[in-house]
């Protein structure tokens, strides 16, 4: 027993020290080469059976019912091979130099980012494939913090941690108390989070997204509120044609937050929709986003 549990140590030192170096490697190889290669690695992944496809495709069907099943699987295969292709990106995303990273994003921003004066900012980001660039490319410009869910790996956690801050963002885990972000906000750091997984029903509300019963955090409502924060929605996007990326920064929510969390929950996932139809195939379908389940109703995966 001991040997085997000292063996299987050793082979995830040694998995972890190869995905370290195959990304490594990315990093200095022209960037259409990485994208095409990661594209082509998920189209081949998009043909085995998995729980991911499963997850995918359940998605998909629950919010764009009426498609074909040739549809589906058209978008479905097209999706993993952003979603693939993201993670072959990460070489250039965590190991890159600003300024290479800065060559591969086209910014268009709403509100003036170098305002000094701004009012505490919440940067609100959603899942599509391209978000971690977008985080690390604004921490480049301007201090800031960014909240990052615990990852069940702790090598690999870790790393991703020191690599997206490694521009001076300060990576905050979620669970972190909400005191320590309302300090920064006020201080006058902005804090960047996303709000759109299912991260169970505490400190959630289940509100419609595509017309579906979606569990949804409140903590971008109750933030703001204590903070006195606005919140800023941006996108980042995927060009064609290996162009690299772009990232839009949008207007301030009006009247956010609200009365009610759950008017708040249900404007940003319209917002959100309004986004996903913009490219459907870039974002998060392998997440259960539907893991949870109002009472009575029953589960879809």
């Amino acid at each position: 027993m001991g040997d085997s549990h000292k063996r299987g140590k050793l082979r995830g030192r040694l998995g972890f020290v190869l995905v370290v170096a195959l990304l490594r490697v990315f990093s200095v190889l022209p960037y259409a080469l990485v994208a095409r290669l990661g594209s082509a690695l998920g189209a081949m992944l998009y043909a085995l059976p998995g729980p991911r496809k499963h997850i995918t495709l359940v998605n998909l069907r629950l919010c764009f019912p009426g498609k074909s099943e040739r549809e589906y699987d058209e978008l479905a295969r097209n999706h993993f091979r952003h979603v693939i292709r993201s993670y072959v990106e990460r070489g250039i995303q965590w190991f890159g130099s600003a300024e290479s990273i800065r060559n591969l994003v086209e910014i268009e921003s709403r509100i003036d980012l170098e305002d000094r004066n701004a009012p505490p900012t919440i940067f609100l980001g959603f899942h599509f494939v391209s978000i971690e660039v977008g985080c690390i490319l604004y921490s480049a410009r301007l201090p800031a913090a960014s909240l990052y869910t615990r990852m069940s790996n702790t090598r690999l956690c870790g790393l991703a941690r020191r690599q997206r801050g490694r521009f001076g963002a300060e990576m905050i885990e979620r669970s972190t108390s909400a005191r320590k972000m309302v300090a920064l906000l006020r201080s006058g750091v902005p804090v960047m989070l996303a709000a759109d997984m299912d991260h169970g029903v505490q400190n959630s509300v289940f509100v419609p997204f595509f017309d579906v019963p979606a569990c949804t955090l409140t903590s971008v409502s109750r933030l703001a509120r204590l903070a006195g924060a606005r919140v800023v929605p941006f996108v980042t996007e995927v060009l064609p044609d290996y162009r690299g990326y772009k990232l839009t920064i949008f207007e301030p929510f009006n009247d956010f937050p609200s009365e009610s969390d759950a008017i708040d929950a249900r404007r940003m996932n319209e917002f959100l929709e309004t986004q996903i139809r913009r490219f459907p195939e870039q974002y998060y379908w392998v997440h259960r986003r539907f893991k949870h389940r109002p009472p009575g109703v029953s589960g879809v995966y």
